[in-house]
């Protein structure tokens, strides 16, 4: 009799487990396709699977469209999520946009990821006391270490070219500090910008003869465009730094950057507090600040600009 007790009651604890598990859906407006933005998404997917927490993500792309990442947030905002995701600046902003419009019973807690500066973009106004319904994880980057990088890969750099879209806001904090510090560190920054990827290749071009090398911030119009700045670096010798490590796989000559993955897998972990109930507007926004140093051995060759045997020793990982 004790037996059968202990099966009924084990059963019975077992379905009311069975009952209380929960189902999260989460709603993820992504600027555009690239490995860095990809890896943020896989990093906070993988969070949650290593948790053993089950989410069902409605993941949107507005293939670096203003546009159309402005109709997905509007979209977001009737799918009833428990959560609210933003990757990238642009993505960010519309669905604050979005989320200030509507009635209060269908607001939610909006979490940003791979956001440069949260204060600038309009996202909150103290990064210590977010307030409202909104916090996040900013890939704010370390501009006086990242040039320190790019001078010493290659030395005497007179000018800098840097490659954006001016219509990021998270572009333009990264110009504005490069350009604090130029003055200091011995180099003109040179901008050219580009609104939208067909034009970045012109963008590219037009830098030639100007500058000693190009570098490339964590902007999603350029970063999706990649490949085309990488062909005038090789045919015009002019090597291509960028801000985040995933561009050195596909040819940039070197990056101080972030791993994307660990950006997102921070963000995941945020994501599983407010979803079990933290306040997003009393949890301070984030920063990832390990940064790794990778290297393209390849196409600097074919840049004409060889990385010198000291970074070589301390890049985290080489692409030959």
């Amino acid at each position: 009799m004790k037996k059968i007790t202990l099966t009924i009651g084990l059963l019975l604890s077992l379905m009311t487990c069975s009952a209380l598990a929960q189902t999260y859906t989460v709603s993820v407006n992504q600027f555009v396709e690239h490995p860095a933005l990809d890896a943020v998404f896989n990093g906070l997917s993988d969070y949650f699977k290593e948790q053993q927490v089950t989410v069902d993500f409605k993941l949107h792309n507005a293939q670096a469209n203003m546009a159309t990442a402005t109709q997905v947030a509007q979209q977001m905002m009737g799918e009833k999520a428990d959560l609210l995701v933003a990757i990238a600046t642009p993505s960010a902003q519309a669905c604050a946009q979005a989320l200030s419009k509507v009635p209060q019973s269908m607001q939610r807690p909006f979490l940003f990821t791979a956001v440069t500066d949260p204060v600038a973009a309009g996202l909150v106004k103290d990064l210590q006391h977010p307030q409202g319904n909104i916090t996040g994880v900013s890939d704010l980057l370390p501009v006086k270490e990242h040039m320190k990088m790019v001078l010493t890969f290659k030395p005497g750099i007179k000018r800098l070219g840097i490659l954006y879209n001016a219509g990021e806001a998270n572009s333009k904090s990264t110009v504005a500090a490069i350009q604090k510090l130029s003055q200091s560190m011995g180099f003109t920054l040179v901008e050219a910008t580009a609104a939208k990827t067909a034009d970045v290749y012109q963008a590219a071009k037009s830098l030639i003869g100007k500058v000693d090398a190009i570098f490339i911030p964590t902007d999603n119009t350029i970063i999706s465009a990649l490949e085309s700045v990488l062909k005038i670096g090789i045919q015009h010798q002019v090597p291509v730094f960028a801000a985040d490590v995933d561009s050195v796989a596909r040819g940039a000559v070197a990056a101080m950057g972030f791993d994307y993955y660990k950006h997102g897998y921070q963000t995941g972990a945020m994501a599983l507090r407010i979803l079990e109930g933290a306040d997003p507007a009393t949890i301070p926004v984030e920063f990832q600040k390990e940064l790794q140093l990778h290297i393209n051995t390849k196409f600097a060759d074919k840049m004409g600009t060889p990385p010198p045997a000291q970074l070589l020793e301390q890049a985290a990982k080489i692409y030959n």
